[in-house]
């Protein structure tokens, strides 16, 4: 799952052009009709995955016919923009939860009638309404969840991590755990925007105001979470001059036996498979409350699209049928975004980590990344260099947040 947003300059001004071209008038859609698709979700290695689930739709509508095209993800922002400034964008299209946003205000996507609403976890489908109206279906999602090496904790004489316990019970045992001159430690999360959103969500705090064009994380609440995030550099987790923050520094870390704790997603699993020690995986620890970070990605349909009804079934089955279901978790593909637990069954049987059961607890309580209409990359680089600030020592806290709300409000319109 990629965790950076892809990029959104430019769609106000292709918006217009896009919309301008759409036609208030829908092709007849009783006979035999043919819709397109762009994705990025199937690029490398899961473009015969996707097609299993056309030649499904394709045979229980033998009057819709799917064309599929297939992006790299580093390609696709470019691409999207560029055929919705020609009049040229598809039927169908993948969007990313952080340009929601974005693409919803600017008039791209069509309202989406949902046959089945209850097939879907309620969470992931609301992220994608907008006042109360549906305008894309979530495809997959995967959730960031607490690792833990529990040789390590065997070692210490500790208990492991459950999902009762708070950000006490993991300093607590990160502190116990770290043996900074044997280069081993207690916990890591990375000091950034991704990470600050959501242990500010769970210390009851607000990224944006109401309005969504003013930024409200310089509270009480904010100040302590960003403490909790920087205070762990160079106490309880390595610090910048170590490596910390570096590309795959932490799952290098925790794969070779060094490193108790990590924060990170579930698409790590394959990466720590065979490590040769006993690992596995907890709801993340909140403070005032539970809130897990949710990365997901959707599709929407265009809303010059001349075969609205037939682009809407497909999407609908694209998300939610047992064929995509099935797909999905035979080919560990990220997850479904389905309700139906039964049916997720064979994925909590595939092995390590033993409890698989954390992935869909931490739906419970989630925290989305916070989203604006205008200047969202800008907002999350700000964040996340105001926080490398602090923890390299240049600023305080209270300093970081005062900067990061001035220079963030200013990008947004706050």
């Amino acid at each position: 799952m990629r965790t950076t947003a892809l990029a959104t300059a430019g769609i106000v001004a292709v918006a217009a052009l896009a919309l301008s071209g759409c036609s208030a008038d829908s092709a007849d859609e009783s006979g035999p009709v043919t819709i397109t698709y762009t994705n990025f979700i199937s690029n490398d290695g899961n473009e015969e995955n996707l097609q299993t689930i056309v030649d499904a739709f394709e045979k229980e509508n033998p009057d819709i016919t799917v064309e599929v095209t297939t992006l790299p993800y580093a390609d696709y922002g470019t691409a999207l923009q560029t055929d919705l400034a020609a009049g040229t964008v598809s039927d169908m299209f993948d969007i990313e939860y952080a340009n929601y946003a974005q693409y919803q205000a600017n008039g791209v996507l069509a309202e989406l009638p949902v046959a089945n609403p209850d097939a879907y976890r309620q969470s992931l489908l609301e992220a994608y309404q907008t006042d109360g109206t549906q305008y894309a279906l979530p495809s997959s999602f995967s959730t960031v969840v607490l690792y833990y090496n529990s040789d390590l904790f065997d070692a210490a004489g500790l208990d492991y991590p459950t999902a009762d316990w708070t950000w006490s019970d993991e300093q607590a045992a990160a502190e116990k755990l770290t043996d900074a001159a044997a280069g081993v430690w207690g916990d890591h999360q990375p000091v950034s925007f991704y990470e600050f959103y959501k242990v500010l969500a769970q210390n009851g705090g607000e990224f944006l105001d109401d309005s969504g064009t003013k930024v409200a994380f310089n509270s009480p609440e904010g100040i302590e979470a960003a403490q909790w995030l920087v205070g762990k550099s160079g106490t309880v987790m390595p610090t910048i001059e170590q490596g910390q923050g570096t590309p795959d520094f932490d799952t290098n870390l925790f794969k070779d036996g060094k490193l108790a704790m990590l924060h990170t997603g579930i698409w790590v699993f394959g990466a720590v498979a065979d490590v040769p020690f006993g690992w596995d995986i907890a709801v993340e620890p909140g403070n005032t409350e539970q809130a897990s970070a949710v990365f997901s990605n959707a599709v929407g349909v265009s809303s010059g699209s001349k075969h609205p009804e037939a682009a809407a079934k497909f999407a609908e089955f694209l998300t939610s049928s047992d064929t995509m279901v099935q797909t999905r978790l035979d080919s560990g593909w990220e997850l479904p975004p389905i309700s139906d637990e039964a049916a997720l069954a064979t994925y909590l049987e595939q092995g390590d980590p033993a409890n698989r059961q954390a992935v869909f607890d931490s739906l419970d309580g989630i925290a989305l990344p916070p989203v604006v209409a205008e200047g969202q990359q800008e907002m999350q680089d700000i964040m996340t260099e105001e926080l490398v600030e602090a923890q390299a020592g240049r600023k305080t806290v209270e300093e970081a947040l005062a900067s990061a709300e001035e220079r963030i409000n200013a990008v947004i319109g706050g």
